[in-house]
């Protein structure tokens, strides 16, 4: 039988926290070991994570062909006016960006917060900060930028925020995790729960830390992304009529050569929701695209955003 402690969160939410000694088996042995060698890397400046981090994606990006070339048709479909020299050195970038997060995860979970903080840089915050000073709710609209988790790492220290996750298969990896993410007070809704417990979270005041752009299969709707159909989860509107909230976009940014990070967070969406799935969830596509189209080296393309085809057309990735 495990027994498993519990972390109380207020009356809205408990992380169940297992206990380290039930991840002793020899399966875990290699898990063990990744994570000692982050934990001893954590210790090293940023500027010499990030040269590491560079190094792993530049491997990555010559061995691991089968994401390469997914994430090379995501670019060239989302960016048809570029050159494929251009389009390749975006690829080539991406994959430097993710080698540099393999070794910063780890440096963010187990570093001092000030240390922590000393790291990000938050711009534009004065529309988020209006709309909680007057009492709204929030949505955080967030694409999957190699750095998401920073923004909510760094917010939560002031209100804690909601954020969904899914289980991962690695049951250690998975309480290392859930750990890091909750460390400065972050609640968490796994994305099998039923969606009422995350929009009472919503109306009690925490931010929601939105990501929306991941291939939906058929739970979703066909609407653009970039240039392309995507299936995507039409409830960005339901949720913001549903708690009255307040869409603002952030994005996540990697500064250059070690220099930190900075969260941009944009102006509130207007006349937002108009009630119409199709057009509110275009609507959002379009604000994610934008904010790509400012920084497409750093968003995550090696996922198969446009796996789900509508009936009929063509698998996408050959």
């Amino acid at each position: 039988m495990i027994f498993c402690a519990r972390i109380d969160l207020g009356a809205n939410q408990t992380v169940e926290k297992r206990p380290y000694s039930q991840f002793l088996s020899y399966r875990y042995w290699p898990t063990w070991l990744g994570l000692a060698i982050l934990r001893l890397l954590s210790f090293l400046p940023l500027p010499v994570l990030t040269s590491f981090g560079h190094i792993l994606g530049f491997l990555f990006y010559h061995l691991v062909g089968s994401r390469r070339k997914i994430a090379l048709k995501n670019i060239e479909t989302c960016f048809p006016e570029l050159s494929d020299k251009e389009c390749r050195r975006i690829n080539r970038r991406h994959f430097q960006n993710s080698g540099q997060l393999v070794f910063t995860s780890g440096m963010h979970w187990w570093v001092s917060q000030k240390r922590f903080n000393r790291m990000v840089e938050i711009v534009n915050r004065e529309h988020y900060d209006r709309a909680l000073a007057d009492g709204r709710n929030v949505i955080l609209l967030t694409p999957h930028f190699v750095a998401l988790a920073v923004a909510g790492m760094r917010l939560n220290q002031e209100r804690p925020m909601i954020t969904m996750y899914q289980y991962s298969k690695n049951t250690l990896m998975d309480e290392v995790t859930i750990r890091g993410r909750t460390r400065y007070g972050g609640l968490l809704v796994e994305r099998k729960e039923p969606l009422r417990k995350l929009v009472k979270l919503m109306r009690q005041g925490h931010p929601f830390y939105y990501l929306p752009d991941q291939d939906a299969g058929r739970k979703g709707i066909f609407v653009p992304f970039f240039h392309e159909l995507a299936s995507t989860i039409p409830v960005l509107g339901k949720f913001t009529s549903m708690t009255d909230a307040v869409v603002i976009p952030c994005m996540n940014k990697i500064k250059p050569w070690g220099q930190g990070y900075e969260i941009a967070l944009g102006s509130p969406l207007e006349n937002f929701p108009v009630g119409d799935d199709y057009v509110d969830t275009a609507r959002m596509n379009e604000i994610i695209a934008s904010m790509v189209r400012e920084n497409p080296e750093q968003y995550f393309w090696a996922h198969k955003r446009f796996k789900t085809r509508p009936e009929g057309d063509p698998a996408f990735y050959k």
